[in-house]
């Protein structure tokens, strides 16, 4: 018998009928012009001829997104609430600001950039640190129609200068200037002054598919790709996906352990709590060292925070720190985690036993019911494509309905595919593969309201990117995996990561003999002591083959700490690896490899290279 759960039921509902579905969900926003065609689906035409499905949400309606997110609040009698509260224990600050105080310095900086010639349509770009001028100059951003690019702080000067090349904006802000073609704008002085003429900018709708920011993915090789983000699919999505998946309803806390750099920070640091008339926490600091392994719970402590959302990254790094976890639980014995309803976890696969460590915690400690959520999806999704949706009853009757338990959570999957996300696995020619078997994750058109439809002033990278590789049949995610039989969807991997041995997909290393092998890089836990080389892939491999067979015996392993590179969302950038190893299989040892701006340590690639260096060396004397 099918899955009767209403996760299931919603699921099908917006396939099966998606203008009704989000016709629904539009309605819960305010719009300047109410859309009265939920969906329009069409065709593209490139200039080279080549035609592709193209489709637009909402084309007739006119939104306010910055409207929605902090005035509606203020004209419903909310503007006490606290919208922002930043944590910042870099600094040493803390400030909570009200809806009524954020709407102020929303249109009084939006006053500003008008004066400054920012228009509908301009282009905004925002290189900051995680402080509240941030959000404020997101929205003003907004308030004003035009376009943000917001660009990870700690980006590099060229990083930044390429970005800046591509969106072509209006006006840099920055920490404490906005920068123009003619020199730097002192921005808290015109503030003040702003705030002293009594200046304040309207909101200014925009039509439901004009663009309403731009953020380059952390692509791990290439320049990066401007995804373009609609204003109307957007709000309606987000606030949906806040609700349903999140649980998240007005006066509720959130706090997301992410960067506004990053579209996990755009979505749920910013626009989603904002739009649902939650409080979103501004954390500036890292999980450890910020003084030490248990800020975050601190954090959840000290503001009552109902959601958490971070990357299993962020979770290792605390359990290598405090492997005990007595920063958790000293606050979980005196009932300051009660309020946790549920931690979030995306960017990267979470395996099994992150997840399971901190259910039992959430268990002990949290709120009743409290669950490890595992979702996966991207800067092109905008909102998450799996997860198990903490309000499952949402989405129909408007309520919460709280005896409807959510789905039960699967340790290794990312949960079951979220309402307007067709999700399917295909192989390489593009034909749909059994339950339970591996192949590449594709979506089916259109995507959900919050995904995208373009690249920024691009659409031959689009194509190219997205649709040529399936025809325009499907849209590819890049991601390799599979949906179980239940329908739960676990993620591998990126597709072009891995190769087919005797029909499985395995990440790969090249051999004289063979062409690829497997190839591992083994980092090792700091209590692991010393293990022989050969003992470790000795033991590797006789799981290895136990668990898929003799053909996937790896061909060789680096055993070292600190070799292994990730970009700073959490993913790993196995392309660098792969392309030293098959330098150095060649006798290139100090060829430089690609490495994205987006990396974490730069340093952690020179490690590995010298690693795979001594590898290779070594193996040429045997």
């Amino acid at each position: 018998m099918p899955s009767t759960h209403p996760q299931d039921a919603a699921y099908a509902a917006a396939l099966e009928s998606p203008e009704t579905f989000w016709s629904h969900e539009a309605e819960k926003l305010s719009w300047a012009v109410p859309p009265k065609t939920i969906i329009e689906r069409t065709t593209k035409t490139l200039q080279s001829g080549t035609k592709h499905q193209h489709w637009r949400w909402f084309p007739d309606g006119e939104i306010s997104t910055s409207y929605n997110c902090v005035d509606r609040h203020v004209d419903a009698g909310n503007g006490q609430r606290t919208a922002i509260i930043w944590d910042s224990p870099v600094t040493g600050t803390q400030e909570k600001i009200s809806y009524a105080q954020l709407a102020e310095e929303v249109a009084t900086l939006a006053g500003v950039l008008r004066e400054e010639g920012v228009k509908k349509g301009d282009v905004v770009l925002i290189y900051m640190p995680q402080i509240p001028a941030a959000l404020v100059g997101i929205l003003a951003t907004a308030r004003l129609g035009a376009i943000h690019a917001v660009v990870f702080g700690g980006f590099s000067a060229p990083s930044l200068a390429q970005r800046i090349d591509a969106s072509k904006p209006r006006v840099v802000l920055t920490a404490s200037c906005g920068i123009e073609e003619d020199g730097e704008r002192n921005w808290q002085r015109l503030v003040k002054s702003a705030k002293n003429r009594g200046l304040k900018a309207e909101n200014v709708p925009v039509k439901s598919n004009d663009g309403l920011y731009i953020i380059y993915t952390s692509g791990t090789t290439g320049a990066p790709k401007g995804v373009l983000r609609e204003a109307g699919g957007h709000a309606v999505g987000l606030n949906y996906s806040m609700r349903y998946l999140f649980g998240i309803q007005a006066g509720d806390v959130m706090f997301c352990a992410s960067d506004i750099g990053w579209v996990v920070g755009h979505s749920f640091i910013c626009y989603a709590p904002l739009l649902a008339g939650a409080t979103t926490v501004l954390f500036e600091g890292k999980p450890i060292g910020t003084p030490d392994a248990g800020t975050f719970w601190r954090c959840i402590e000290q503001h009552k925070v109902n959601v958490m959302f971070t990357a299993p990254t962020a979770l290792r790094a605390i359990r290598r720190e405090d492997g005990q976890h007595k920063f958790f639980i000293e606050r979980g014995e005196r009932n300051g985690l009660k309020s946790l309803r549920a931690l979030f976890l995306a960017g990267e696969r979470s395996e099994p036993a992150v997840v399971n460590d901190y259910t039992k915690l959430l268990q002990k400690y949290g709120a009743p019911g409290a669950a490890v959520v595992d979702n996966w999806w991207s800067s092109e999704s905008g909102s998450p494509m799996t997860g198990l949706a903490q309000l499952p009853c949402s989405w129909h009757n408007g309520g919460s309905d709280k005896e409807i338990r959510p789905l039960e959570t699967r340790p290794g999957s990312a949960g079951k595919p979220m309402p307007g996300f067709d999700i399917r696995v295909v192989d390489d020619d593009g034909n749909e593969v059994s339950r339970g078997k591996t192949g590449n994750i594709v979506l089916g058109m259109p995507l959900a309201p919050t995904g995208f439809t373009t690249l920024w002033k691009d659409e031959k990278r689009f194509y190219n990117g997205y649709m040529l590789r399936f025809e325009g049949k499907w849209l590819d995610t890049g991601d390799a995996g599979i949906i179980d039989k239940d329908g739960y969807v676990h993620i591998h991997g990126r597709s072009d990561d891995m190769i087919n041995v005797a029909a499985h997909r395995l990440s790969t290393a090249p051999d004289s003999l063979k062409g690829h092998v497997p190839f591992a890089f083994v980092a090792l836990s700091p209590s692991a002591g010393d293990i022989p080389e050969g003992e470790l892939l000795s033991a590797i491999n006789s799981r290895v083959r136990a668990a898929v067979g003799p053909i996937a015996t790896l061909g060789g392993v680096i055993i070292a700490q600190g070799v292994i590179p990730r970009t700073r969302s959490g993913k790993t950038l196995r392309r660098v690896l792969k392309q030293m190893v098959e330098d150095a299989s060649e006798g290139n040892f100090d060829k430089k490899a690609e490495v994205p701006a987006t990396i974490e340590d730069v340093e952690v690639v020179e490690r590995a290279r010298k690693a795979i260096k001594i590898y290779f060396t070594r193996k040429s004397k045997l």
